[in-house]
């Protein structure tokens, strides 16, 4: 038996959920729901008041951490990423505990019942992450760049600096499969960049970042920040779009076999090298990847001579496409219309809280560009007009809506993933259930339910 399907396993967990949702459990058909994973977890369980004039301590939830981590330990040992589970209280007194494995065709999710993307088609990525940078035949390096110039500052600001030898460049060339622009080798035969390079380390660290403007990377550390680098789950992926505007410096992009990463900023945004600039920028120009975005990133100089000599750390982090025509929200607080979103360049609609007359879609007909809609469960007038919305690749609507295209056979085939919204609280046997219908409908692997039963006795 596995470990996440034995009893004693979850009882501890078990013990801290009933006794923290007695009055629930005790309802005929009560049930509570949470899910655990090895990054983290969400489960049912009240935190203990601190005591008085003291804030709340790790060690006040030290039951909870202990318990969360005995079924952690059993997922890892059966080689399983995220388990959700639903606890109820059988008639004759036991507690029955439900394991749902939602298998690999099932992304992690992030609000009750703990589904996330369905993934349709096995492999398949949102369209930004599908996009390729487009040729710039007219842009070229930036007349700052000044090799000489360059490693003459860097020596002056770092005399004492180990740097890279020659084998050890080429030898991360193959690593990368490409060949690094010469500013970059100019840096990197200055200093390595490496920890145990400096007698002091943190010491030595900070005068290389003050050199050269960022956390630099050793060597071995450098990457390219392709889409693979910056991965994200489709409900989000899904709502946003890519388009570089025709006076744009850096290409709107997810990511790039030209960006080369080779440092910090020291609060987690990448510093790059890049190779595929925008319409108005230089081959070479150095950008800024923001970590709290999963698109496009930000000039900071033209060049790495440009960022070192002059000392650029100036940059803005803000992307233009995340808003009409090509992203439109139509709720209560935006767009007012399903019309004010319709415009041949609209690739993604989501249609939030909404207050008045459900909404016809039939204004988004035909759109040629149209690829995602989410509809909040109630919003929609007919939600077969949908059938009509050839081009979706991601659809999300709550589970009326989903049982109306089920009933009618008229889910879109051309989806490659979908998500079931659930407000409010729901029991997750008929979402579950219903998730699985949309995935056999490709002949998907099913979300499965393994039923454990026991009596919780007093606690050793």
């Amino acid at each position: 038996m596995p470990w996440r399907h034995d009893f004693a396993t979850w009882e501890p967990l078990l013990r801290l959920v009933q006794s923290s949702n007695a009055e629930q459990l005790a309802v005929p058909g009560g049930h509570v729901a949470g899910q655990i994973g090895h990054g983290g977890w969400s489960v049912p369980v009240q935190q203990p008041l601190p005591l008085p004039g003291r804030a709340a301590q790790a060690e006040d939830m030290q039951d909870e951490f202990t318990a969360v981590e005995r079924v952690q330990s059993a997922l890892k040992a059966d080689g399983v990423g995220d388990v959700s589970f639903m606890v109820e209280s059988a008639p004759d007194g036991k507690t029955a505990l439900s394991v749902f494995d939602a298998g690999p065709a099932v992304e992690p999710g992030f609000v009750s019942p703990f589904l996330g993307a369905l993934l349709l088609v096995e492999g398949a990525v949102p369209e930004p992450w599908r996009r390729l940078p487009e040729p710039a035949p007219a842009t070229g390096p930036s007349p700052s760049v000044d090799l000489a110039l360059l490693e003459r500052t860097l020596r002056e600001r770092m005399p004492d600096a180990i740097g890279a030898t020659e084998a050890e460049i080429a030898e991360a060339e193959v690593r990368l499969g490409i060949t690094l622009p010469e500013e970059l080798k100019v840096l990197y035969r200055v200093t390595h960049g490496r920890w145990e390079d400096g007698a002091g380390a943190y010491e030595a660290m900070e005068r290389i970042a003050d050199a050269v403007g960022c956390e630099l990377f050793s060597l071995d550390r450098l990457y390219v920040a392709d889409v693979k680098s910056r991965p994200s789950p489709w409900r989000f992926a899904a709502m946003d779009a890519v388009a570089t505007a025709p006076d744009a410096a850096v290409q709107d992009l997810v990511g790039s076999p030209g960006w080369i990463v080779f440092g910090d900023s020291g609060g987690g945004d990448r510093v790059a090298v890049d190779l595929t600039p925008g319409p108005t920028g230089h081959v070479g120009q150095i950008i800024m990847l923001d970590h709290e975005r999963n698109i496009g990133a930000e000039l900071r100089a033209d060049s790495l001579t440009d960022m070192v000599v002059n000392r650029r750390n100036r940059w803005y982090s803000g992307r233009a496409w995340d808003h009409p025509p090509v992203v439109a929200r139509v709720n209560v607080r935006s767009l007012n219309s399903v019309e004010a979103a319709a415009h041949p360049d609209l690739e993604v609609l989501g249609i939030g809280v909404w207050e008045g007359e459900p909404l016809s879609l039939e204004p988004v007909v035909g759109l040629p560009r149209l690829r995602t809609l989410s509809a909040y469960p109630g919003a929609l007038a007919d939600p077969l007009e949908i059938a009509h919305l050839t081009g979706l690749e991601y659809l999300e609507l709550g589970p009326e809506e989903w049982r109306v295209l089920l009933d009618a056979d008229a889910v879109p085939r051309g989806l490659s993933a979908a998500a079931i919204e659930v407000q409010g609280e729901r029991h997750p046997l008929p979402i579950m259930a219903l998730a699985n219908e949309l995935l056999a409908l490709w002949g998907r692997p099913l979300i499965t339910r393994t039923v454990l039963e026991g009596r919780l006795g007093t606690e050793r």
